[in-house]
């Protein structure tokens, strides 16, 4: 009788529940410092993901002098899941099986976005010059803090380096006219186009933004960058993509 009154008593099972309960609060909090410390080293600021390295995670020293490698983990997103590659721009390893392998170009896959007008732009418009691709919304605060850096990266380079502004324009929390109101509204220079079909965010995997990619004049992706760039940042993609 003694136990049924207990399993009816709801203090009774509260005190049942409390060392569940803190056990179970105890197991979150370690869980989310587990991942804030592994994305925390894969997201450092001070590096750009090199792409087309032999196992991804090569990276580049934000110095601009030299590059080096790290172990540090790939994130989540890879465009080079997007991307096919192209047989003449393939290197292979060496016979020596001793020999370091020697990185895989990866082309930049092309896409069709929009320009204030209508007309189509395709990406392999802009070959035969470097390009940097970044993916935004002036929706998004941590795209907006770069912008700055992107015009005057423009104004000093934009004579040899194209610079691929695309909006992410949904149509809903982003139209043409909210972006084209905010880039006159800040007074900035760069050209801007919309993805309207979304068809370059699904390419290059920017399922979130901002996001940059760094692309040769043969149209090679060479680096790429899931974040807000800084100047310092976005000088070392430029030195990798252009040589005066």
């Amino acid at each position: 009788m003694e136990n049924n009154e207990n399993r009816n008593n709801p203090q009774s099972q509260n005190k049942r529940l409390l060392p569940i309960l803190i056990a179970s609060l105890i197991l979150l909090i370690a869980g989310a410092s587990l991942l804030y410390n592994r994305w925390g080293d894969s997201y450092d600021n001070n590096h750009l993901i090199i792409q087309g390295s032999t196992d991804q995670t090569t990276q580049a020293n934000s110095s601009a002098d030299h590059t080096e490698s790290e172990e540090n983990s790939a994130p989540e997103v890879s465009p080079t899941e997007a991307s096919t590659s192209n047989a003449d721009h393939e290197t292979h390893p060496s016979e020596n099986p001793a020999a370091p392998t020697e990185p895989q170009l990866i082309i930049a896959p092309d896409f069709t976005v929009y320009d204030a007008d209508g007309n189509p732009i395709h990406l392999s418009d802009f070959i035969g010059k470097p390009i940097i691709l970044n993916f935004w919304a002036s929706w998004c605060g941590p795209c907006k803090s770069e912008m700055p850096d992107f015009d005057q990266a423009f104004s000093q380079y934009g004579e040899n380096i194209h610079f691929v502004m695309v909006n992410c324009t949904d149509g809903y929390r982003e139209t043409i006219d909210t972006a084209q109101s905010f880039i006159k509204g800040q007074g900035y220079h760069f050209p801007v186009y919309f993805d309207t079909a979304s068809e370059a965010a699904y390419t290059y995997g920017a399922s979130s933004i901002p996001m940059t990619f760094f692309i040769d004049a043969e149209g090679c992706l060479v680096a790429y960058w899931p974040g807000a760039l800084d100047g310092e940042l976005l000088q070392v993609g430029i030195d990798l993509i252009w040589q005066p």
